[in-house]
C-alpha cells in the first residue's frame, strides 16, 4: 500500500513539473458571431460570402467560341484601369470635398490630372477600341457615374462637352451607360469570374 502511495505520489509530482509553468488558465479561443432569439433559442446569424457558380459554355461554332474569348481578353485587359479608377474617384471626391475654395479645388484638379497623365498615358493609348469602349462602360460600373460625368464633375462642362465631342469623332461617347442586365452581361459575367479568380 506504502509502495503504491509513492508511486501515485512521484507521478504527480512529475505531472506538476511537467506541466507548463506561465500560470494561465487555459485560453478559449473562437469567434464571434451575431444571434437573434425565436421563441427563446439563440440561432446564430453567420454571413456567408456570394459563390459564383457558372456553367461551362457552350458555343454554336468556333466563331463565336472567338469572339468570346477575344471578349474576354479585352475585359481582363480593361477592367484593371477602371478597378483602380473606381478607387481613385472616391479618394478624390472626398478629398476634393474637403477643400473650401475653388481655386484651391482647381489647384487640386490639375495635380490629380497630372499624376494620372503620368502613371497611366502610356499605358491607355495602348488599348484597342474595343477595350477603350469596354472602359468607359467599366468606369461607369465602378463608378456608378459615365465618364462624361466625372468629366463635367471635375474639370468643368465647357470641357466634358469638348471631350465628349472629341470622343464621338472617334466613335465613343462618354455617356455610355453599362447595362450589366442587357446589352453588357457577358462582360458583366466575365468581371465576376476576374473577381472570383476564376479567370
Amino acid at each position: 500500500m506504502n509502495r503504491c502511495i509513492t508511486y501515485t505520489g512521484m507521478l504527480m509530482l512529475l505531472l506538476v513539473f511537467c506541466l507548463p509553468t506561465d500560470g494561465h488558465a487555459q485560453e478559449i479561443t473562437g469567434t464571434t458571431h451575431r444571434a437573434i432569439l425565436v421563441n427563446g433559442d439563440t440561432i446564430p446569424v453567420i454571413e456567408l460570402r456570394p459563390v459564383l457558380i457558372t456553367a461551362p459554355r457552350v458555343f454554336a461554332s468556333r466563331s463565336e467560341a472567338m469572339r468570346y474569348y477575344r471578349l474576354v481578353h479585352n475585359v481582363k485587359t480593361a477592367y484593371p484601369y477602371a478597378y483602380l479608377a473606381g478607387i481613385k474617384f472616391r479618394e478624390y471626391e472626398s478629398a476634393l470635398a474637403r477643400m473650401d475654395s475653388e481655386a484651391e479645388r482647381r489647384k487640386a484638379v490639375k495635380e490629380i490630372e497630372n499624376e494620372i497623365r503620368g502613371q497611366f498615358e502610356e499605358d491607355l493609348k495602348r488599348l484597342t477600341r474595343t477595350q477603350g469602349l469596354i472602359l468607359i462602360k467599366l468606369i461607369d460600373r465602378e463608378t456608378s457615374h459615365t465618364s462624361y460625368t466625372i468629366l463635367r464633375e471635375f474639370r468643368g462642362i465647357v470641357s466634358a462637352v469638348f471631350w465628349q465631342s472629341l470622343a464621338r469623332i472617334f466613335g465613343y461617347n462618354l455617356r455610355t451607360q453599362y447595362d450589366p442586365f442587357g446589352e453588357d452581361h457577358l462582360i458583366e459575367e466575365i468581371v465576376l469570374m476576374i473577381e472570383a479568380g476564376l479567370i
